[in-house]
């Protein structure tokens, strides 16, 4: 003889609702944060694989970070060395001018005007720090507020404040770009130029260079062209190294994100769920709790004391 416990029948179908609950709950899970789990716990024995992808993900993120860093601040260098070139470029065809025409004129105050554009490139802040100060962002690299003032100086050198660190930044595994200049590099021939040009002009016998000029003045201002030549060219050399540390860190950074959008992809593949059976999972997770609930209450029904009644 086969014996129905009522008790049993009970127990079995609510252990079917509390599975139905259970699943319609990771079925909700799945669709509400599109992920077949919020945990490494929840991927088994892909979490170590997970775990290995992710902190590659964060290495090559920090740097893309690094890189587009960098790339700013080459892109503030470039427009100080071109600022200091402007400079050197306007004082030889002011020099240039003067010799043409024999004639000092406004020659001096011209040459004080670039000064002061040369002193801005060489002291050009990016967020917040001066960018040719070396390591010692806080403190001004050139102090000199005037041609006055560079005469005044001991020398050139005592002109620049700036330490001897250059900036450099680890933009790929073995990769450490040296990009950063340094002030008294970039600004030593041209500031000693104008600062033997004031000389020149305040030297009892020798200036002022603000009249007619004298064939020694002519021969003079014809020197100090070529040395601005080449101190303009030292600076176009910067430029051009500052233009190939651009295009090389733009190129790491372009190889870089292609990795991540690769590591993404694998990562994604893991762990985004499949909306389209989450979502059918859920529906039949609610059909199976909605029926074991109408079995529950059919059950009521059909106990034993009913019929022993």
């Amino acid at each position: 003889m086969i014996r129905v416990a009522t008790f049993g029948n009970y127990q079995s179908a609510l252990l079917d609702l509390m599975s139905a609950q259970t699943r319609a709950a990771d079925a909700q899970e799945r669709v509400s944060t599109q992920k077949n789990a919020t945990d490494l716990t929840g991927f088994g024995r892909q979490s170590e694989t997970l775990t290995a992808m992710k902190g590659a993900q964060s290495r090559i993120q920090g740097f893309i970070d690094t890189s587009a860093a960098v790339s700013a601040r080459l892109t503030t260098q470039d427009l100080a060395l071109g600022q200091i070139n402007d400079a050197i470029a306007g004082a030889r065809e002011a020099l240039g001018g003067a010799v043409a025409t024999d004639s000092g004129g406004s020659l001096m105050l011209e040459l004080e005007g670039y000064f002061q554009a040369a002193r801005g490139g060489l002291n050009m802040r990016h967020h917040g720090g001066y960018l040719f100060a070396g390591a010692s962002t806080s403190t001004t690299p050139v102090a000199a507020a005037n041609l006055s003032e560079l005469v005044a100086a001991p020398s050139v050198a005592s002109l620049f404040s700036n330490d001897t660190l250059k900036t450099a930044s680890r933009v790929a595994e073995g990769t450490t770009l040296e990009t950063g200049f340094l002030a008294d590099e970039l600004g030593t021939e041209v500031l000693s130029i104008l600062r033997d040009i004031q000389t020149f002009h305040t030297t009892p016998g020798s200036g002022p260079l603000d009249g007619r000029l004298t064939a020694p003045q002519k021969a003079f201002l014809a020197t100090q062209l070529a040395r601005l030549e080449q101190a303009g060219t030292a600076v176009v050399d910067k430029m051009a190294k500052t233009g190939s540390f651009a295009k090389q860190v733009e190129n790491i950074t372009a190889g870089h994100e292609a990795q991540k959008a690769a590591l993404d992809e694998l990562v994604a593949g893991r762990t985004d769920a499949d909306m389209a059976e989450a979502i059918t999972d859920l529906q039949l997770s609610q059909v199976a709790i909605q029926a074991s609930a109408q079995v529950i209450s059919q059950l009521r029904q059909v106990s034993l004391l009913n019929y022993l009644s």
